[in-house]
C-alpha cells in the first residue's frame, strides 16, 4: 500500500486496482493496518472505488473525521476527478453528462433509465479532453454526483466505453481498465486546512499510448 498522507484523523493512499474499498479482509483498511503495522488501529471508508479502479481514496482515522469527511460528501464539498482513457472521441472536448441511472442490484449493474421512477437517481458529471490519438481518447472527469458505476456507464452508453472495460463494453482490452482517481480535494476535519492530493495512473497500457 502506497500512503500519501497520514496524521491522527485522516489517512491518503493509493488504492490497487482489483483491491476492495470495504473493511473486510484484504479490503484497503485491512492492508493499510498491515502497512502500519497496527491491527487494531481505526481506519475507516468514507467514500469507494470500484473493485477494478485504482487511485486516491481518503479515509478517516476517527469517528468524529468520518462524519466530518461524510458530511463534505454529501453537500458536496469534497471534489473527486478521475482520468481515463475511452474508445472513440466524445463529440466536443468539453462537456457535460447528464443520465438518469438505475442499479439493478440482482444483476450488480447500473443502467440509464428513460424516464424517472423508484430506485432511478440523477447522475452528472463534467468532462475535458486532454488528448486524443484516432481510436482512444484521455479525459480528466469531474464527479457532480456519485452513483455506483457512473463514469462507466454514462460514457459506454454513448458508445465511448473504457478502455478495460469488462462489464459495459463488448470489446476485449487486453488491459486494466482505465479509470484512475486523480486528485482529491477536502477540509481537514480537525483543522479545517483545505487539503489537495494529486497522482498520476501507472506508466503502463493505456495509459502511455493516449
Amino acid at each position: 500500500m502506497q500512503i500519501v498522507y497520514n496524521d491522527s484523523d485522516v489517512l491518503v493512499c493509493v488504492k490497487p486496482q482489483r483491491v476492495l474499498s470495504t473493511d473486510e479482509p484484504g479490503g484497503v483498511p485491512d492492508l493499510l493496518r498491515q502497512a502500519l503495522g497496527k491491527p487494531n488501529a481505526d481506519i475507516r471508508t468514507v467514500h469507494r472505488l470500484d473493485r477494478v479502479v485504482g487511485g486516491l481514496m481518503v479515509l478517516a482515522c476517527n469517528a468524529s473525521a468520518a462524519s466530518e469527511l461524510s458530511r463534505q460528501i454529501r453537500e458536496d464539498e469534497f471534489e473527486k476527478e478521475y482520468l481515463a482513457v475511452v474508445h472513440g472521441k466524445p463529440e466536443v472536448d468539453h462537456g457535460r453528462l447528464t443520465d438518469l441511472l438505475y442499479r439493478d442490484k440482482a444483476r450488480k449493474m447500473t443502467m440509464v433509465a428513460t424516464c424517472e421512477g423508484k430506485g432511478v437517481l440523477p447522475a452528472s458529471l463534467e468532462y475535458w479532453v486532454q488528448k486524443s490519438t484516432e481510436t482512444m481518447t484521455r479525459v480528466k472527469i469531474r464527479l457532480e454526483t456519485g452513483r455506483t458505476h457512473q463514469i462507466r456507464v454514462q460514457f459506454a452508453s454513448r458508445g465511448l466505453p473504457l478502455a478495460g472495460e469488462r462489464k459495459y463494453s463488448v470489446l476485449e482490452d487486453p488491459c486494466e481498465i482505465a479509470l484512475w482517481s486523480h486528485r482529491v480535494v477536502f477540509t481537514h476535519p480537525a483543522t479545517g486546512e483545505r487539503m489537495e492530493f494529486m497522482m498520476e495512473p501507472p506508466d503502463c497500457d493505456p495509459w502511455t499510448d493516449c
